[in-house]
């Protein structure tokens, strides 16, 4: 079943060892993890399902990393210290790539036991106090927002059958192209996402997100879309109170931390 859901920004300066003094500009998003880590040890989550846009993925099926064991570095940001470990539910995948499968859910699997850091900065600062935990490791594609809703449906449909508690997570950064600092340059589009994410997601406008146009939604140079409209899907049809707990965007990418709260 799941018991907890959430969208969260996965920037490296999030981490001490990166961010360093860049992370006083992030105390917002620092504050809105402390107040997810300790509700996520309150949901007892016995399994992390995490959507990443930074995993391996395929661009006509969804996928997941199916693995006994995972280790999260961020060796790609000059740390090679900081680590995380994290054992694979093994059992729940198989199980939901199957009913996946039997649905006609385009799905695949990949197997390594290195996580990107679209999973490796929620777990270093969601798991500090969370025991026996495990993660299952998904990947959106490159099909339309109304595909991966689709799979957020069927992914709902598969763990309400689970005796297992079950929090998932879309790793999501919005738009990189706020102004003219922004990593990606400044585009009309970036802050028109922002704001109607935001928006909608408040509400959780399933209707209202889906209806984004594609070619905005690519051109704001965002890499959260698809991960969140999992979620959205996942969420559909549920009794959730969504909350927004920070956003900012201090270097030029727009950082959203919510929780849904469900009843």
């Amino acid at each position: 079943m799941i018991v907890f859901a959430a969208v969260v920004p996965h920037s490296p300066l999030l981490a001490p060892s990166v961010g360093k003094e860049k992370r006083d500009a992030l105390k917002a998003t620092l504050a809105a993890y402390e107040e997810l880590e300790h509700a996520l040890y309150l949901a007892k989550a016995e399994t992390l399902a995490i959507i990443s846009p930074h995993a391996a993925s395929y661009p006509d099926a969804m996928s997941a990393n199916m693995s006994p064991k995972y280790v999260g570095t961020l060796k790609a940001f000059g740390d090679h210290q900081t680590t995380v470990e994290a054992k694979g539910d093994f059992l729940l995948l198989d199980r939901m790539q199957r009913e996946l499968r039997a649905e006609g859910v385009p799905f695949t699997l990949t197997s390594s036991e290195e996580l990107d850091y679209g999973f490796t900065i929620p777990l270093l600062l969601l798991t500090a106090h969370l025991k026996d935990w495990r993660l299952l490791p998904l990947a959106p594609s490159l099909l339309p927002a109304q595909a991966h809703v689709n799979f957020g449906k069927q992914l709902n449909s598969v763990l309400h059958r689970e005796s297992a508690r079950v929090a998932v997570i879309a790793s999501a950064d919005l738009s990189h192209k706020l102004h003219e600092k922004s990593p990606g340059g400044a585009s009309v589009e970036g802050p028109a996402f922002d704001a109607t994410m935001r928006s909608k997601l408040a509400s959780l406008d399933l209707q209202g997100l889906l209806a984004l146009d594609a070619q905005a939604v690519e051109a704001a140079g965002q890499c959260g879309y698809r991960p969140i409209m999992t979620l959205a899907g996942a969420l559909d049809g549920m009794n959730v109170t969504p909350k927004e707990l920070a956003y900012e965007a201090p270097f030029g990418v727009g950082y959203l931390t919510m929780r849904f709260d469900l009843a």
